[in-house]
């Protein structure tokens, strides 16, 4: 990537890097990525590099977890049917497969419902209510979804069904006079960590998380050891992954021992998924999750019913388990190539129309499916980097679905735009509403007028933690870097960069030639083998005008035919 369209900016954040390394046995520019990410308490970088299952927040500290786990067990001691309603994305399907799982291991009626994306939309509805209903349910559990859920609360209690709540989206709320009214919900319970008057400590735990936190506590008022909920810990961990959680906190604990239990699990969904990816377990990271593992739970969601996954999680044997992740595999290599074909339609739809003119990109692709919306404007974000909502019909009316930049609090902003929205809700990042269509120009206007953005705020930063030069790396650094993992949002990857580099020799490989592998040498004269996944074609323009470059890298081991051998990624350069 051509960085003349970003901002390479050092983090000069002070400390005594030589002595953080000393007290905790790294490498300074190790100790200097710790104070890059807020660490400086001894404390804190102690929880960071050997934070342990012991040290996670106690699930007492939510709000209204005691009284939920009251309700609960009076339900399971009288056999009352518990109904759980998830959602159609991993979260929603983690969090199901957690309460259902749990609450039948200590002897409870339990059953779930997916919602249908097409016909039922996000969460809880009447016509999810009325089905439970039917079933004999006695009670509603929602999961990943019900915070936002007034009406249909409402409309469940009217039938006088108990309601619980367990969700970890924004809470919704209304701007009265220039001050925000949290909106009242009628469930008999409610946990989120978001909730004003919860005490809980950190509040960016994903839906599977907190019905995680449930079954601890109503495992321990059961008698169960703590140990007992662990056989959760790696759908929690996959959960907080796939829905994208900052990795900080209690967060980064739960995706570190969860990726090692994942790593030796028993679970035959799991496995099985494992299995069709060709991923050998040993390996397993973070990056399987969100990238390869996560969206195949995620397409069966899309382009059919996320039932599905959920019955790959229930799944009791490999027999069982095993055709259920072909089919998974099979939807997302479908859902890929819709995908394809829905960016490259948006992109000619947004230079016929000229929305690239606009801070806020609304973008309305009438025949795109619209369970893709998401996907495709999370990829028009990368393009433009801009706050962008993709807008497709549906069976009434349409929805849209937006991925948001840093600078952008997307939910806030739909806050003020609600009396176009029929449904809404979100997060900072992203949100997602359905509308009239004929409102869709009307909210494209609306959405431009209330964007306070700066040109500023369109330009992508990259903040590189340590400016160190190749001739640093060594094997020992390499390997010391994995106490920095697991790596995604909230704890990336470490950034690099050095100056005044000479490419040797270079080459494209692969398939189909997306990849160049390098030669680079540095000012002392050493050499150094490096590659480059990005767009070779103008990589390969650009190279032919410049004798030295600047790279932003990070160093891996390479390991081939049985060698190991240290090789620089190259992600940026100017």
């Amino acid at each position: 990537m051509n960085t003349q369209k970003e901002k390479w900016l050092v983090r000069n954040k002070k400390a005594d890097f030589k002595e953080i390394g000393r007290r905790f046995g790294v490498d300074q520019v190790l100790a200097r990525i710790l104070v890059n990410r807020g660490l400086t308490e001894d404390k804190e970088i102690q929880k960071y590099l050997g934070g342990t299952l012991g040290e996670l927040h106690s699930p007492h500290l939510m709000k209204d977890m005691d009284l939920i786990i009251d309700i609960l067990q009076e339900k399971i001691h009288s056999g009352k049917l518990i109904h759980v309603i998830g959602d159609y994305d991993i979260d929603g399907i983690m969090s199901a497969y957690v309460l259902l799982t749990g609450i039948s291991r200590v002897g409870g009626m339990a059953s779930a419902a997916i919602p249908d994306r097409m016909k039922d939309g996000y969460g809880i509805n009447e016509n999810l209510i009325d089905r439970a209903r039917e079933k004999g349910a006695d009670t509603i559990l929602t999961c990943d979804n019900g915070i936002a859920a007034l009406e249909a609360v409402a409309y469940a209690k009217s039938l006088g069904m108990t309601v619980l709540v367990t969700d970890h989206h924004d809470i919704p709320y209304v701007d009265e006079n220039g001050e925000r009214r949290y909106l009242r919900s009628q469930a008999d319970a409610i946990v989120n960590p978001k909730q004003q008057e919860c005490r809980y400590p950190f509040s960016g735990i994903c839906g599977a998380v907190v019905a995680w936190k449930v079954i601890q506590a109503l495992y321990e008022a059961e008698g169960l050891p703590f140990d007992a909920c662990l056989e959760f810990l790696e759908h929690a961990a996959f959960a907080t992954v796939g829905d994208v959680m900052d990795l900080a906190d209690e967060n980064r604990i739960i995706v570190k021992y969860g990726i090692e239990k994942m790593r030796h699990t028993k679970h035959p969904g799991l496995s099985a998924l494992m299995g069709q990816k060709n991923i050998v377990p040993e390996r397993l990271g973070a990056y399987h999750l969100g990238f390869v593992l996560g969206p195949c739970i995620n397409a069966s969601g899309r382009l059919h019913t996320a039932v599905r996954s959920l019955k790959l999680m229930l799944a009791r044997s490999r027999e069982e388990a095993v055709p259920l992740a072909i089919e998974l595999d099979g939807l997302n290599e479908e859902r890929k190539a819709m995908t394809l074909e829905g960016v490259e339609h948006a992109r000619e739809e947004i230079l016929k129309q000229g929305w690239d003119r606009d801070k806020v990109m609304v973008v309305y692709l009438k025949d795109l499916h619209e369970s893709l919306a998401g996907i495709v404007a999370g990829r028009i974000r990368e393009i433009y980097h801009r706050p962008v909502f993709v807008v497709t019909d549906s069976e009434e009316g349409v929805k849209g679905s937006g991925r948001s930049i840093e600078a952008y609090s997307m939910y806030e902003e739909l806050c003020k735009c609600r009396k176009y929205f029929i449904k809404f809700g979100g997060h900072p990042m992203a949100a997602g509403f359905s509308m009239e269509r004929e409102d869709v120009e009307s909210f494209r206007k609306d959405i431009n007028i209330c964007c306070s953005l700066s040109e500023e705020d369109f330009i992508p930063v990259i903040h590189i933690d340590v400016p160190m030069p190749l001739s640093y790396v060594t094997k020992e650094l390499v390997d010391e870097m994995e106490l920095l993992e697991p790596f995604g949002k909230g704890n990336p990857k470490p950034v690099f960069a050095d100056k005044n580099i000479k490419v040797r020799e270079r080459r494209v490989v692969g398939k189909n030639k997306n990849v160049m592998k390098l030669t680079l040498g540095d000012t002392y004269g050493y050499t150094y083998d490096a590659v480059y996944f990005g767009d070779v074609e103008e990589f390969e323009m650009f190279l032919q005008e410049k004798n030295e470059i600047s790279i932003i890298y990070y160093p891996e081991i390479n390991s081939y035919m049985g060698r190991e051998e240290i090789q620089i990624v190259i992600s940026n350069y100017c």
